[in-house]
């Protein structure tokens, strides 16, 4: 299992001037010219970050991690705190056995006072035991299950609203709009059964039946057979409750299939990366993602993104661990770094107003930020809102 280092940002040769220009000071001040003291050494601290950063959803976990290295970066560079932070990226693969690896790469280091994870809902819930035996706080960025805050523990809070909060009214946008006749497919991971388990239960509770549900494991490559049973059902829309690769796979084989029914469900797949899969049979797939919300702390930090040069653009969920590495940070100036159980305490009693607006947690850890639905709908090879 390979762990990933993040990619440093890309620096100009004049931001390296001030660098070099404090580099001096230090030698000069240890030397003692000039009647300087000699420096004290800055005691250093980690933070962990866990995601998909190679395989199918590679791009929502570097998206996520940019945002979480800039967040250290910033961090570092005004001052001010008692210690320094030095990141720590693994990748997770999105596999969950991989993540459970650098879980514990994470907990047996004792410089690591926190962390921050997971863009895949199974590979979460396969770390949390980890860092919560270990007693190493952890805030997740991307992961939506409800099963992650379903309980009340102590070490684990998560910036993400979850899937409950956009099935719901997409449901209901569903059957208002779409039609009141639906089938599903969904993989067999705790995130897409969950998904079948949410849509369905708000589908019909506001009036629409369920025509067909059909699962498949993560990794499934052709679902013909499967669309095919579906096909003879004549449904409304297909909703999807999984994520990218097969998402963009069961669109394409819809059109191969001559169906020609909308797909729709929430942002597992709203990415590029769905376009690029599914080609031109995209066309037509809604996605009800959580509406974003404008703010000048989102605007800020998208400046800041852009100047640090990253390799890659701002993707979805670089806010998210970006406000998730500052709540860890600001915990820490709180709570300090030696009393892990306090950091803990002191992320879970925090109000942060940050790139996504207005954070605080409830009595398990999970984001008090409500959702407004916001319909995003491929058109012309592109991801558009829709009114």
């Amino acid at each position: 299992m390979a762990f990933v280092s993040a990619e440093r940002p890309k620096r100009s040769h004049h931001s390296q001037r001030p660098l070099r220009l404090a580099a001096l000071a230090a030698v000069l001040a240890f030397a003692g010219i000039g009647g300087a003291a000699p420096l004290q050494a800055q005691e250093t601290v980690k933070i962990g970050f866990i995601g998909p950063l190679s395989g199918g959803n590679a791009q929502q976990g570097i998206a996520a991690r940019n945002g979480f290295q800039l967040a250290i970066d910033q961090a570092n560079a005004a001052g001010g705190l008692p210690f320094k932070i030095e990141p720590v990226i693994l990748d997770d693969a999105a596999n969950p056995q991989t993540g459970v690896a650098a879980a514990l790469k994470l907990t047996n280091d004792p410089k690591v006072v926190a962390a921050t994870g997971h863009w895949n809902s199974g590979v979460a819930l396969a770390t949390i035991p980890v860092f919560s035996r270990a007693n190493v706080p952890f805030v997740v960025w991307g992961a939506i299950s409800p099963k992650i805050t379903e309980k009340n523990n102590p070490m684990v809070s998560r910036v993400v609203t979850t899937l409950v909060n956009t099935n719901a009214p997409l449901a209901k946008w569903a059957v208002g709009n779409i039609g009141k006749r639906i089938a599903i497919v969904s993989d067999t991971s705790d995130y897409g059964a969950a998904n079948l388990a949410n849509f369905k239960k708000f589908f019909e509770a506001d009036g629409g039946t369920i025509v067909a549900a059909e699962s498949a494991p993560v990794g499934t490559t052709d679902f013909r057979a499967l669309l095919t049973k579906i096909k003879g059902e004549n449904p409304d829309a297909i909703y999807f409750g999984g994520v990218v690769a097969e998402a963009g796979l069961v669109r394409q084989q819809m059109v191969q299939l001559g169906m020609n029914q909308p797909m729709i469900g929430v942002d597992g797949f709203y990415d590029p990366e769905f376009l690029k899969i599914a080609g031109s049979a995209a066309n037509g797939t809604i996605s009800g993602i959580a509406k974003e919300v404008g703010n000048a702390k989102l605007d800020a930090m998208t400046a800041a993104y852009q100047a640090a040069n990253f390799a890659e653009p701002v993707g979805s969920y670089t806010k998210n661990a970006y406000d998730a590495a500052n709540i860890i940070i600001e915990a820490l100036k709180t709570a300090g770094i030696k009393d892990k159980a306090a950091i803990a305490k002191a992320i879970r009693g925090i109000e942060f107003d940050g790139a996504m607006g207005h954070t605080s947690f409830d009595e398990n850890g999970q984001t008090k930020r409500e959702v407004v639905l916001e319909l995003r709908e491929v058109k012309d090879g592109a991801w558009t809102t829709r009114q």
